[in-house]
């Protein structure tokens, strides 16, 4: 595809500098917000005990500590933001994939392990409510899968942990084997999810190119990479759910553009179908998906290869014994039971949101409100015509699907992991920002003093 640059096109947002004391307002609104949830859900947990957090809204624990990645994170940053634009300009395309994919790597590996090894990351996917307490259990896999249903209820007998009874058995199946090829124990999934969940950020960069243009990719690339959801990717399952749902939604965008529409349509029906197997709350992605087809040249001739794809992982499932409408309507009853029946929906309706400030960083915040601003200026008839109109339809598609899950109700806190498939497609946002410098210092430093102020949960 022919490179072009973002500022080509007349509604550029980035032309001029004229909408940065805008960006100073919605960015301490954000900050406020933040506050907020932060005084307002400090007082409920105090009084009520009904958040079920440690540090509202997230979960975690104040308690300032560096560790071994410290210096790495910092040196890590201090690159990326004095380096990253012009590599990004000017880096060969494939080369730019890699190192962007190498940076997320040393960016949420350094994060991850300034919480040290074994509180960083090989004990993170092994406490009581996490997927390897069960792997053993999963001897027999088809004799589980048939039996999955009658361990999600508390109360009923061996009842699955939390985050097992929370999603469909593909989640816990990804650890099983693991397992099975020798790859066991939580120093093995931590590296997994780390190694996987970073690759998101080219997915998402190869989306941006195709549905956008090259210019506004490059320069959302180093904000891909210097993400603060970077904290939580390093190391929740979520951040694997995540890479799925982006590469799912990168091949149809390369199908629904002209690129083998036959192989990438059905490379993203497959994982489309897998999706659902990760994560009920992943149904949500077919928002975006929907943007995806929207902004696509070609939209109809790779569907019936997408379908078919999609069959697939739901077919085997069924076949085993796994109903997946009926493990999601237990789901919604075990919620209920535990900590989704006590957490006050008034409060983390909003709090969620602050939740979110947190993971997408200042820039996002500020990239967002820029993209608003595109929207509400471009005429219907044209919005599928410019760069930046269609990257802040594919944005805003993302930010929809973000708002449903929250008023679902069904998210109730534990949304800086569990809305990282969502999230991850607000961070382009920041190439519609001028002084991308500026932008992502304030990246790494709310990353850096959220990771090594708050001992997160994830």
């Amino acid at each position: 595809m022919k490179r072009t640059s973002p500022r080509t096109d007349p509604r550029d947002p980035v032309r001029g500098s004229r909408g940065t004391l805008l960006d100073g307002y919605a960015v301490a609104a954000a900050a406020a917000l933040v506050l907020a949830a932060a005084l307002v859900g400090t007082r409920i947990q105090d009084r009520y005990g009904t958040l079920r957090v440690g540090w509202p809204p997230l979960v975690g624990n104040w308690m300032p500590h560096v560790g071994p990645g410290t210096p790495a994170a910092i040196a890590v940053a201090v690159a990326v933001v004095a380096y990253g634009p012009a590599l990004a300009a000017r880096l060969p395309w494939r080369r730019l994939l890699l190192t962007v994919w190498g940076g997320a790597l040393a960016w949420t590996w350094s994060l991850a392990l300034a919480d040290g090894w074994s509180r960083g990351v090989a004990g993170r996917l092994t406490t009581r409510h996490e997927y390897l307490q069960v792997v053993d259990r999963w001897q027999d896999i088809p004799a589980t899968l048939r039996d999955f249903h009658a361990h999600i209820l508390i109360g009923t007998p061996d009842n699955w942990p939390a985050h097992v009874a929370g999603h469909p058995p593909g989640a816990t199946l990804t650890f099983v084997l693991l397992d099975r090829i020798g790859l066991s124990g939580g120093g093995w999934a931590g590296a997994f999810v780390i190694t996987a969940g970073t690759t998101a950020a080219v997915a998402v960069l190869v989306t941006v190119r195709r549905l956008a243009d090259e210019g506004l990719a490059r320069r959302a690339a180093p904000f891909l990479v210097l993400a603060p959801a970077a904290v939580w990717v390093g190391t929740s399952a979520d951040g694997w759910f995540a890479a799925v749902a982006a590469w799912a939604l990168a091949l149809l965008a390369l199908a629904v553009t002209g690129c083998r529409p036959a192989w990438t349509g059905l490379g993203s029906g497959l994982l489309f179908g897998l999706t659902l197997y990760l994560s009920y709350g992943l149904t949500l992605v077919a928002v975006i998906a929907a943007a995806v087809l929207l902004l696509g040249t070609r939209r109809l001739r790779p569907l019936p290869y997408v379908a078919a794809g999609f069959l697939v992982v739901p077919a085997v499932f069924t076949a085993l014994g796994f109903d997946w409408w009926e493990a999601y309507r237990l789901l919604v009853t075990r919620y209920y039971q535990g900590a989704g029946g006590v957490r006050p929906y008034g409060y983390w309706i909003w709090a969620n949101l602050a939740c979110a400030v947190l993971v997408v960083g200042p820039a996002t915040v500020a990239g967002l409100r820029r993209g608003g601003g595109v929207l509400l200026g471009t005429a219907r008839a044209a919005l599928l015509r410019g760069p930046a109109p269609r990257l802040a339809l594919l944005v805003g598609s993302a930010l929809l699907a973000l708002l449903i899950a929250d008023l679902s109700g069904m998210s109730k806190a534990e949304t800086e992991r569990i809305w990282l498939p969502f999230t991850l497609w607000l961070l382009p946002a920041g190439s519609f920002l001028p002084g991308p410098r500026g932008w992502l210092a304030g990246q790494a430093a709310s990353a850096l003093l959220l990771n090594h102020l708050v001992l997160t949960g994830w």
